[in-house]
């Protein structure tokens, strides 16, 4: 708020006052024409003639000393005009506005009139006069008496005329320095926009990664517990296929612990569930039967990491634990166009969804909705022939492409 303010208090200051530039662009206007003018009548008599009578003056002699004493005069006028438009003339004129604005340029242009005239009357030398061969002039023409006519009276429309060219170029001035502020303040608040949508970005990627860091924070102890309440069964029973599982174990959590990378390639996925497998079938003994299906050309796909094994181990807690035959587990990963399809079947009690939904599941589903948004889907169904299908579908993307995504 204060960097606004302090943006708009600069723009209105800019506004207020001339630059040392603008300043010097007036004088150097006003000294070209006052050249230009002298100029003309030094290469064209009838111009100075013409001056004359405009300003009834009763001859030539002097008049380029009178012309730069008039555009003088204008350009020391138009700096309080330049000011009086930027104090008074406001976004929008008013009828009031250009009311005011009229009258105070028949004011001046009636004072610069009745000044030059004062001066080319009383200060300005008069040469002597020359009998010029032909008829006497008339009366109200004659040399040294001033105009009576029309031009007499409204002699002063010349200088209106130039005040308003003058005023006119004060406003145009003053609205280009408005629309230049305001131009600058919307590029200041877009990039202002630019800079806060760039870090609500990167806020919510943190905020993003943090909830998929809980997440998996909270399936690995939840994987931890049950992989030791397995080794712990067979403890008595079974030591060296004990000593096997924890083995596995160890390689299982060295992996989840020193990996912080929220999606690895398939194959680094596939070789982090056989170990687990290992460990399930030394559990299972001669009751479990596991197949992986999968293609070469998959391998480099990336996937969530760990996300085969939440999958596994619901259908082994929920699906094959209290059964008296052997367990059947089947994995597949396919790909569907522009989808990845990781399914894992069960021959075990079914989909009951009050049983099955446990938290390795929710916790799955939470994790691929963070990282994928509605381009993901998890679905529990009815197996044919009996059991549980877990299907995960998943934007198909390998690590060659996010690294050209990257660079790009």
């Amino acid at each position: 708020m204060t960097d606004t303010r302090h943006e708009a208090g600069s723009a209105g200051a800019s506004i207020t006052r001339l630059t040392p530039g603008e300043i010097f662009a007036i004088i150097a206007f006003w000294a070209f024409l006052a050249v230009l003018t002298a100029a003309g009548r030094l290469v064209d008599p009838r111009v100075a003639a013409v001056a004359a009578m405009r300003a009834m003056r009763p001859d030539q002699s002097g008049g380029n000393t009178l012309a730069l004493v008039e555009y003088a005069l204008w350009a020391a006028l138009t700096l309080p005009i330049f000011w009086m438009t930027r104090r008074f003339g406001g976004d929008r004129p008013t009828l009031k506005r250009v009311l005011v604005f009229l009258v105070i340029g028949v004011v001046l242009a009636v004072a610069v009139d009745a000044l030059l005239q004062v001066i080319s009357r009383e200060v300005m030398p008069r040469p002597r006069l020359q009998r010029v061969p032909g008829p006497p002039l008339p009366r109200r023409l004659a040399p040294g008496q001033p105009m009576r006519g029309l031009f007499s009276r409204f002699s002063f429309l010349y200088d209106f005329i130039v005040y308003v060219v003058v005023l006119g170029a004060g406003l145009a001035r003053n609205y280009f320095v408005r629309y230049q502020a305001r131009l600058n303040e919307t590029r200041r608040l877009e990039a202002e926009a630019t800079k806060l949508r760039a870090e609500a970005a990167e806020l919510h990627a943190q905020v993003t990664d943090a909830r998929l860091n809980a997440l998996r924070t909270q399936l690995n102890p939840h994987f931890l517990f049950n992989t030791l309440n397995a080794v712990s069964t067979l403890v008595d029973e079974d030591p060296p296929g004990a000593r096997r599982m924890i083995a596995r174990l160890s390689d299982l959590l060295r992996h989840t612990l020193e990996g912080d990378e929220q999606e690895i390639p398939l194959a680094r996925e596939l070789e982090m569930l056989r170990r687990y497998l290992d460990i399930m079938e030394v559990r299972f003994q001669d009751k479990l039967e596991v197949s992986i299906e999968t293609e070469a050309s998959l391998d480099d796909a990336l996937v969530p990491n760990l996300v085969l094994q939440p999958l596994v181990e619901n259908a082994f807690r929920h699906g094959l634990a209290l059964m008296q035959t052997a367990g059947r587990v089947a994995v597949r990963v396919v790909r569907d166009d522009g989808d990845l399809v990781l399914t894992v079947r069960d021959n075990g009690s079914g989909p009951a969804k009050e049983m099955r939904e446990g938290v390795g599941l929710t916790n799955t589903r939470a994790r691929l909705t963070q990282l994928y948004g509605a381009r993901q889907r998890l679905a529990l169904t009815a197996a044919e022939g009996g059991g549980a299908l877990v299907e995960v579908r998943l934007p198909y993307h390998t690590t060659s492409q996010r690294r050209s995504a990257r660079n790009a």
